[in-house]
């Protein structure tokens, strides 16, 4: 059983995302900044969640809007500057909010003065610090390896007459890890940020880190269809997810170890069985590799609970787990599962054992935003237009009043709101009692105040094609919580106790303890202590 007192942060708290350019723009360009995050930490606190995760804030020529890094160790004008950040960070946790950083490791942008000088010559000291190869056969690529984003993984440079890598965009070419200057010269990276006090972070695109050293061709995907990616016609076997990772996330964790009370979240969207090896040697990797697994997995009891049965059973002993409903790269929760459904995601969310991360948004319910053709932004979008791979629709911006703009911006935004925001906002579901942000509130509250629900055990109880049950146990607590996945009653046998929470938030202390769960309905009820009487 863990112990409360040796519990860190990152494992009793909750992380809150926020998309910098889609949360609060205060300077009137319609793009969010970092005094718009500092404005609204107060709402945050309020909220109860206990950390923020911040996505890029770096200089970029935005590419890849901040994932294309063109200097680790300062920030873009469009979101502030690095005195804003520091303002943010002392009042962040003035507030008791921890504050991640995202930490892009794998690549640079194309523009950054490592790769300009890389660029430059083969004789160039930064040469190896990218990835460069000699042409293959006919002046073809060197391998046949695909671009996450659509086309070849290489680009070739006429003036040095070789390809360099790039996993994701062209703009986008890959470090080269195996050198152990680039190694050493991104750690510090992560020190910059560690002695202005940041709180840890969370790695992109760690799986993606280092490559076959020997160039071997991926082999066709069987299952690819024409609906999906065109990256997933190759299985990357050689492009991800390659034992030497370990070696340099360990480094990391190393670094974030010199520091005290820091954590290190890791992006690796994988099997269960592999991402585990991402905890690392004798958990030395990272504290929470992320487990993505609720985004993918069929919505239904059946489904859910063997999920959670798996991931429970292949963590390595005293790792630590956690959970993801969704980010900026994925549909919206709302959009995926439909409103009343999303009101059950959230109750499974924030009752689970291990950490759990909100994006943005998800706690008023906001959905996905179709995008007219002339205002995508999204890179993924335009170079594979049409199979809905763009990521624009879950990016817009957070909804926080009626008034223009959704209370964003006083200027046309970056992208465009959602046209259901004079409904779906912060301020009118602050002031109703059975809204989603009031659920949200809710749940956070009963989460941090209960230790069951914080870092008890799991245990399930009951599962059918429409309902999962399942228990939360610490020291003579016990929270029994039933969840209806379906739009029909659902009978339901709940044992003697006091329910704490529906997720219609419909009902009170001392109430009946029901026998039908109705449509889209979850409960939280607190049994009676072992060995208690009426």
């Amino acid at each position: 059983m863990t112990n409360e007192e040796n519990l860190a942060w990152w494992q009793s708290g909750v992380v809150y995302q926020t998309y910098p350019r889609s949360f609060q723009d205060t300077d009137g360009d319609g793009i969010g900044d970092l005094r718009g995050i500092a404005s609204r930490l107060d709402y945050l606190v309020a909220l109860g969640v206990n950390a923020i995760w911040i996505s890029p804030i770096y200089p970029s020529p935005m590419a890849d809007f901040g994932y294309d890094v063109s200097d680790h160790c300062a920030v873009h004008p469009d979101v502030g500057t690095l005195a804003d950040f520091d303002a943010l960070l002392v009042r962040a946790h003035a507030v008791g909010l921890r504050v991640i950083l995202d930490y892009v490791p794998n690549h640079t942008s194309d523009q950054h003065r490592w790769f300009l000088q890389s660029r430059s010559s083969r004789e160039n000291a930064k040469r190896d610090w990218y990835i460069w190869r000699v042409p293959g056969h006919n002046s073809s690529p060197p391998t046949n390896w695909l671009s996450e984003f659509g086309g070849p993984a290489w680009t070739f440079d006429a003036a040095t007459e070789q390809f360099y890598y790039h996993a994701y965009l062209k703009e986008q070419p890959d470090l080269n890890w195996r050198n152990p200057q680039v190694c050493e010269a991104m750690l510090d990276v992560m020190r910059f940020w560690l002695d202005r006090g940041v709180d840890g972070f969370r790695v992109d695109a760690i799986h993606h880190l280092i490559e076959s050293e020997d160039l071997r061709d991926n082999p066709n995907n069987p299952d690819w269809q024409p609906h999906m990616s065109p990256a997933r016609a190759l299985l990357r076997v050689y492009t991800m997810d390659q034992p030497e990772v370990h070696q340099a996330i360990a480094a990391m964790r190393r670094v974030a170890d010199e520091y005290s009370d820091r954590v290190l979240i890791g992006e690796a969207y994988l099997p269960l069985d592999r991402l585990m090896a991402y905890y690392g040697v004798d958990l030395t990797g990272f504290q929470l590799p992320f487990n993505f697994q609720l985004i993918s997995t069929s919505w239904q009891p059946t489904a859910i609970a063997a999920l959670i049965e798996t991931y429970e059973g292949g963590l390595p002993p005293g790792a630590w787990p956690n959970w993801v409903l969704g980010n900026h790269d994925r549909p919206r929760v709302a959009t995926r599962l439909g409103p009343e459904q999303a009101r059950i995601a959230a109750m499974l969310l924030l009752t689970l054992r291990g950490t759990p991360t909100i994006y943005q948004g998800e706690e008023i319910g906001m959905k996905d935003v179709p995008i007219p053709t002339d205002q995508i932004q999204d890179p993924w979008e335009r170079n594979v237009p049409g199979l809905g791979l763009g990521r624009d629709p879950e990016r817009t911006p957070m909804q926080w009043d009626a008034s223009p703009n959704a209370g964003f911006s006083p200027a046309r935004p970056w992208l465009p709101v959602s046209p259901d925001y004079t409904e779906v906002n912060v301020a009118v579901q602050s002031c109703s009692s059975r809204s989603m942000l009031s659920l949200y509130r809710v749940l956070l509250e009963l989460r941090r105040s209960t230790p069951a629900l914080n870092i008890g055990a799991y245990r399930q109880v009951h599962l059918t094609q429409s309902l999962l049950v399942f228990d939360r146990l610490h020291d003579r607590t016990c929270l029994r919580i039933a969840l209806n996945f379906s739009g029909q009653p659902q009978s339901v046998e709940l044992p003697p106790g006091e329910v704490l929470l529906s997720s219609h938030l419909d009902v009170a202390g001392g109430s009946p303890i029901p026998t039908i769960l109705r449509p889209h309905e979850g409960i939280i009820l607190r049994q009676r202590p072992y060995g208690e009487t009426q």
